[in-house]
């Protein structure tokens, strides 16, 4: 009988490019530089970094290349059976307006852009998905996003956790994002990040490599 302890957790992360007022989206430059940071540093016990993904800062636009990574997130997981369940889709988005960072508990079925997306789409008060029901309709992330939240704040990041994640892309993206977990029997979660001029990049590259590690040990 081996001792070898639970199996890892695989976690898929995306980012977000560019888009109307922040010409630089530091999502994207975490996302594109976590699978080398954290070699440099040591990956977490219990973590596979499975897939890095850049979407388009765009409500349809983003779901083509968002699904492919969910998809591959469960064949993943189908292919490795030790690994069953063990997935986590970790989504960065930024909050050019934050002073700290977000763990999104909820996102909410409605898309009302608040400017046209990277690709000129702007709805107002639309269901995400229609089946789903109303624009009131919340999902809500099946992590421990308190505990998470704590845990990263004794590390002494500036944290919080967050009930609103908006109504543009990032909230388009982690609604489909959760009920895929959901109707997947895996986990989804959204995490907004201020601006590297509000956080520098090595500090939120080191939230990044603390956030998996928390999550690694919590699931």
């Amino acid at each position: 009988m081996g001792s070898e302890g639970p199996p890892a957790v695989t976690i898929h992360a995306t980012g977000f490019k560019k888009f109307h007022g922040v010409s630089e989206n530091p999502t994207e430059t975490i996302v594109s530089n976590l699978s080398e940071y954290l070699k440099k540093k040591g990956p977490p016990k219990g973590l596979i970094l499975g897939s890095c993904s850049i979407l388009e800062t765009a409500g349809q636009g983003a779901l083509v290349p968002l699904y492919q990574t969910l998809q591959s997130a469960v064949s993943g997981k189908d292919s490795e059976s030790s690994n069953s369940g063990r997935v986590i889709l970790l989504h960065f988005g930024v909050n050019s307006g934050a002073t700290r960072f977000a763990i999104e508990h909820q996102a909410v079925n409605e898309a009302t852009f608040r400017c046209p997306d990277e690709m000129g789409w702007k709805p107002q008060k639309i269901p995400i998905i229609p089946a789903d029901g109303g624009i009131s309709r919340t999902r809500e992330t099946s992590l421990p996003v308190q505990e998470i939240t704590k845990a990263l704040a004794k590390m002494g990041y500036e944290v919080m956790t967050s009930d609103d994640a908006g109504r543009f892309v990032c909230n388009y993206v982690y609604y489909h994002s959760l009920r895929f977990a959901e109707q997947n029997g895996i986990k989804s979660l959204f995490v907004h990040v201020p601006l590297f001029m509000t956080i520098d990049e090595e500090t939120q590259m080191q939230f990044a490599a603390s956030l998996l590690e928390v999550l690694a040990s919590l699931y």
